[in-house]
């Protein structure tokens, strides 16, 4: 049986490990030249794991932690010890709070989520790992589907599997004949998580903010952070932050977004902020997240509908990204839950 998997993110890569498992081969086709998809983990100038992408995970997420567990790969709290603060208006000082401690609820995997994209890959065969391999049709001929991609490539199949948002697929693949109206219409409702997303990262030389009994966490209404966390590595030998911006800033370059990340934290937790030895941002809303699509749907809507669980062109298609799982959709656990659920199909 041909398995052509599209799409060489995290319900991708695993969907592959657990038919490998079955012994079942399968072909991952990836339009990006990285696998991922939504997690990327770069390393800042002193070598420190900085997510751009998926970040935290729960106890909850026992699929997840399954697969880490066969993995090999460990988890640790996130760090929310000391003074937290919340910005509410331009006019108060910020508010302080401070999280009790033993009841951080997320935790983040250890050296960094791409170990997880980097583990998986590991266990699959790199033959069948086609980067750059952007898909463009899906043509049903007999009992076979016929995959184009932007580099002239076509590829016949047994059974496909889209491992892309939704939205995507209904935005970058033509089909043929065409998909069911219903979900074609339902596929440009469903909301891509982490679509029109801007996250930072900062690296520094030492944890100026812990020296001070801060815990690096802050929540602001009014300026271009929105959220920020400590994001020191479990050795508490690299140091940094991870967290979120106004999505409205994409209309500002990067350097001038620098500028008023590093003037915000300085004014709330010291001048050492304004000295880090690394700084990027990511805007998330390129061609491999919405494709031609710009439209940001409103946060769950259409995630995990019925229609997205179903098979199409006589049990030949499948779909299988996070936003279609029935639980934590959108989450790093639904796309374990979306790839054991078409696995268990296959």
């Amino acid at each position: 049986m041909e398995v052509y998997i599209i799409g060489g993110g995290l319900s991708g890569l695993t969907l592959s490990y657990f038919l490998k498992q079955r012994n079942i081969q399968s072909t991952i086709l990836e339009a990006s030249s990285r696998l991922g998809g939504r997690i990327q983990t770069i390393k800042g100038s002193l070598n420190t794991p900085l997510e751009l992408g998926a970040t935290w995970l729960t106890d909850s997420h026992h699929h997840l932690l399954g697969l880490m567990k066969e993995l090999g790969l460990r988890k640790h709290p996130q760090f929310t010890q000391g003074k937290s603060f919340f910005q509410t208006t331009a006019n108060e000082l910020p508010q302080e709070f401070y999280v009790p401690a033993g009841q951080s609820a997320s935790h983040r995997i250890v050296d960094g989520t791409q170990i997880l994209i980097d583990s998986l890959a590991k266990e699959l065969n790199t033959n069948d790992i086609k980067l750059s391999s952007k898909v463009t049709s899906i043509t049903e001929e007999g009992n076979k589907l016929l995959i184009q991609t932007s580099d002239d490539n076509s590829y016949e199949a047994d059974k496909v599997i889209l491992c892309l948002p939704p939205q995507l697929v209904a935005s970058s693949i033509q089909f043929s004949p065409e998909l069911p109206p219903s979900l074609k219409e339902l596929m440009t409702t469903v909301q891509t998580w982490m679509s029109g997303s801007i996250k930072f990262v900062l690296e520094y030389e030492q944890p100026f903010w812990r020296e001070k009994g801060y815990s690096g966490m802050l929540y602001s209404h009014i300026g271009l952070i929105r959220e920020m966390y400590d994001h020191t590595n479990v050795e508490k030998d690299k140091f940094g932050f991870t967290g979120f911006l106004d999505p409205q800033s994409t209309s500002l370059s990067q350097e001038v977004r620098r500028e008023k990340v590093l003037s915000q934290i300085s004014k709330i937790i010291g001048e050492e902020a304004l000295m880090p030895t690394q700084y990027f941002d990511k805007v998330w809303k390129d061609e491999f997240v919405l494709g031609n699509n710009e439209i940001i749907q409103r946060a769950h809507q259409s995630n995990g509908h019925p229609l997205l669980q179903q098979a199409y062109f006589n049990e030949k298609l499948l779909l299988a990204a996070t936003e279609t799982a029935a639980a934590f959709s959108g989450y790093m656990e639904g796309a374990i839950i979306a790839a054991k659920h078409t696995a268990n199909k296959l």
